[in-house]
C-alpha cells in the first residue's frame, strides 16, 4: 500500500514539475548584454538584447524598450507597429548604445513593457575605468 502511494504521490510531483516548465516554457525570456564590459572612460557601449524560447504570443508584439544606464539616465523606444495578426514573427532583438564618460560600475536594465504592464526585465552590468592620465576605478 505504502508503495502505490508513493508511486501516485512521485507521479503527481512529475505531472506538476512537467506542468509548472511548460508554463514557464511558453514565456520567453530577455537576455541581456554589453560589450565591452570592461573598458576605461570614454567608451561607447553596445547592449545586445534577444528574447529567448517561449511562444509567439501578442504579450511581447511591440513592446516598448525602456532603457535604464546605470548611470542616472535613460532612455526610452516604441515602435510604431502594425496590429497583432498572429502570423508575423515577434521581433526578438534589440540593440542600443550609451556613452559612459565616467568611471564606475553600471548596472544596465532594459524592460520591456506592453501597454503599462512590464512583461520582461534584462540586466547586466559594465565596469568602466579611468583612461590614461585619470584616477583609476
Amino acid at each position: 500500500m505504502r508503495t502505490a502511494a508513493g508511486v501516485v504521490i512521485l507521479a503527481l510531483a512529475f505531472v506538476g514539475a512537467r506542468a509548472v516548465e511548460a508554463a514557464d516554457g511558453r514565456k520567453p525570456r530577455l537576455n541581456l548584454r554589453a560589450s565591452p564590459r570592461i573598458a576605461l572612460t570614454p567608451v561607447s557601449v553596445l547592449t545586445f538584447a534577444e528574447l529567448v524560447g517561449g511562444d509567439e504570443s501578442e504579450e511581447f508584439h511591440c513592446p516598448r524598450l525602456e532603457w535604464d544606464w546605470g548611470d542616472g539616465t535613460r532612455s526610452e523606444r516604441e515602435s510604431d507597429c502594425e496590429p497583432y495578426d498572429g502570423t508575423s514573427p515577434l521581433e526578438r532583438r534589440y540593440s542600443a548604445r550609451h556613452v559612459y564618460r565616467s568611471p564606475g560600475q553600471y548596472d544596465i536594465r532594459l524592460t520591456l513593457r506592453r501597454a503599462s504592464r512590464v512583461v520582461a526585465v534584462g540586466t547586466t552590468a559594465v565596469a568602466v575605468h579611468g583612461g590614461p592620465g585619470a584616477d583609476a576605478y
